[in-house]
């Protein structure tokens, strides 16, 4: 009872701080002129990741429980996706799919060039040779990171810049200056974090109790918890109107996430981390791949309608989120 007193408290405390967090970000987009997808891929999923991060660290280093840190890893990046579609359900308009920007494309690609490395690795843990213990892939995760993070930028200014051609834009936020905007947003992401942390430990207590295997409670019971930061804040996000950055918080979240395991890799000295993983955690990264690429079509063709009331790439990718739960759980 204790525990799920707790999980209700730190949950409250993300919901609130968090859709503080979206609405503020939004104000950072449009002062700074970098735009949604950007802020969202970068400024909000580094701070709704970290608990990731932690749950990682602390795995590896203190009980040496790479399935555990895998786990979270993978199973938040199919989490993350699955909230694409809960969104498209709330927001009631349009597809989401159509609202977003296609600029997404560009980080979701990148999630499907990660997540697809991760796989072989999984697959096939001799096919990068290690650097001490470090598994060279996780020197490749780092690059592509901040390879993403540059082109993701430089996408997003030429958008702006040839928005500011075309029209002059209305400001939503005309009477909150910069510097209010990232002070606050300092403030609710440092609260966010501050609860977030609780949130692994919690998650695991109560995953215990189920008497499951590590494997399982990592890539569900434990990535839900560590992914709560997402779903606030993509759920602000999208009730104030901010599509973009909430899409980009979610894809974002997902390259930051398998830059996560790369610091694992780290941090886990036995050897590199992928070759004492289960072979089972390669259905969650493949899901996720599948995931992706689904989120990928949907943004391209932008479908007009929804059916009932997702539109048909929310369905496919609610499809493919049953089938990874289905399949983890069978594989146990």
């Amino acid at each position: 009872m204790l525990l799920w007193i707790e999980f209700v408290i730190c949950s409250s405390v993300i919901v609130y701080s968090g859709s503080r967090l979206s609405k503020y970000g939004d104000i950072i987009a449009e002062k700074t002129g970098l735009g949604g997808t950007w802020i969202g891929v970068v400024l909000m999923s580094f701070v709704t990741s970290l608990p990731e991060l932690v749950t990682g660290i602390s795995s590896v280093s203190f009980a040496g429980l790479p399935d555990i840190a895998a786990g979270d890893v993978l199973g938040s990046c199919v989490f993350n996706l699955f909230i694409l579609a809960f969104l498209d359900a709330l927001y009631r308009p349009m597809p989401l799919s159509a609202k977003a920007l296609h600029g997404h494309i560009l980080s979701a690609g990148f999630g499907i060039l990660l997540l697809s490395i991760v796989a072989l690795n999984i697959s096939h843990t001799t096919l990068f040779f290690p650097f001490g213990w470090i598994g060279s892939y996780s020197l490749f995760f780092v690059m592509i990171y901040f390879m993403a993070m540059k082109l993701v930028y430089s996408y997003e200014r030429r958008q702006a810049a040839m928005a500011i051609k075309e029209r002059v834009v209305e400001l939503k936020y005309g009477d909150i200056s910069t510097k209010t905007a990232v002070s606050r947003y300092a403030i609710n992401a440092a609260i966010v974090i501050a609860a977030a942390v609780f949130l692994p430990k919690i998650g695991e207590g109560i995953a215990k109790t189920t008497g499951l295997g590590q494997t399982f409670v990592g890539n569900i019971f434990i990535a839900m918890s560590t992914s709560l930061p997402e779903v606030a804040v993509s759920i602000a996000a999208v009730r104030i109107g901010a599509i973009d950055l909430a899409v980009g918080n979610l894809l974002g979240s997902n390259i930051f996430n398998i830059f996560i395991l790369a610091v694992d890799d780290i941090f886990f000295t036995k050897g590199p981390i992928l070759s004492f993983t289960d072979p089972v955690h390669a259905v969650s990264a493949m899901s996720a791949v599948s995931m992706t690429a689904i989120a990928i079509i949907g943004l391209t063709y932008r479908a007009e309608k929804k059916r009932l009331f997702m539109a048909w790439d929310s369905i496919g990718i609610t499809l493919m989120f049953v089938i990874n739960l289905t399949a983890l759980f069978m594989l146990r």
